[in-house]
């Protein structure tokens, strides 16, 4: 058996048990992917990051739910730069990481804690038809006012926009049907409700990808930001992913670059043994 170390991190929160628990798996070259998937299956959280250093401040980056390796995930981005420069010692101001899918992603660590990401900005695919929008609404148990479509390889998201931010928290989807509908993820998202500070409100349901309900999701705030941005106005917006958890999230529009911060967490620290 060969041992390697593993962390736990609570992200997009200043507190723990709240926020998006991801776990992280430094190595130093890769697993088989089926040894991957099997890690993450067993941590059965909604993600698990690995990386491999590649040069100074460099990693190559991979996450996986316990179903399926995924092309962007924010959260456990958040979590490694946490565990790279909290836990083991990383003193880069910026660090830059190499992903298979969504192209180089950087994260700088700012003085206030706050961890500073730069995706990839997503744009619409199209309007969903009428009767995919009732079926939505079926297994949402409510009706959005629209449906969105946004689309990159690998990965679909209807964008369901609820009239209110309460309407958003009290949604109780049923799981199966969202897992029926064509995208890999829905999400749930409104304006932020007078006096809130919020300037919107989302959720994210993601059963294709082995997660009922994501706590909080940067990845989703790539589509979330330039559709509030369209609608608001203005390029900067405080957010909030209102799941049973919660997390907190700065977000920013730069043209094709969506800029998601968060703060994170450190829950775990350990050793998992896998089979040579």
């Amino acid at each position: 058996m060969t041992t390697l170390p593993i962390y736990q991190v609570d992200a997009f929160t200043d507190r723990l048990f709240a926020g998006n628990p991801a776990a992280v798996v430094p190595l130093e070259a890769w697993l088989p992917d089926a040894a991957m998937l099997a890690i993450a299956a067993e941590n059965n959280l909604a993600e698990t990051a690995f990386f491999v250093p590649t040069g100074p401040a460099r990693w190559e980056l991979r996450w996986f739910t316990p179903a399926i390796e995924v092309p962007l995930c924010g959260h456990a981005t958040l979590a490694t730069a946490f565990v790279l420069t909290e836990c083991l010692g990383e003193s880069a101001a910026t660090l830059t990481f190499v992903t298979r899918e969504s192209g180089e992603l950087t994260v700088t660590r700012g003085e206030d804690g706050w961890f500073v990401m730069r995706f990839p900005r997503r744009h619409e695919a199209g309007t969903v038809d009428a009767a995919e929008i009732e079926q939505l609404a079926e297994a949402l148990g409510a009706q959005p006012k629209a449906v969105i479509s946004y689309a990159v390889p690998n990965d679909t998201s209807w964008l369901a926009v609820m009239e209110s931010a309460a309407e958003v928290e009290a949604l109780a989807p049923d799981i199966r049907a969202i897992a029926a509908l064509p995208p890999r993820n829905v999400i749930a998202t409104a304006q932020g409700a007078p006096g809130s500070g919020l300037d919107f409100v989302s959720r994210m349901f993601a059963p294709k990808a082995g997660i009922d309900e994501d706590p909080v999701t940067g990845s989703a705030h790539c589509s979330l930001v330039p559709y509030w941005a369209g609608e608001l106005g203005g390029s900067a917006f405080t957010a909030r992913q209102v799941s049973k958890r919660g997390g907190d999230l700065r977000c920013r529009l730069e043209g094709e670059t969506v800029v998601v911060a968060g703060q994170a967490v450190l829950y775990l620290t350990g050793e998992i043994a896998v089979p040579d």
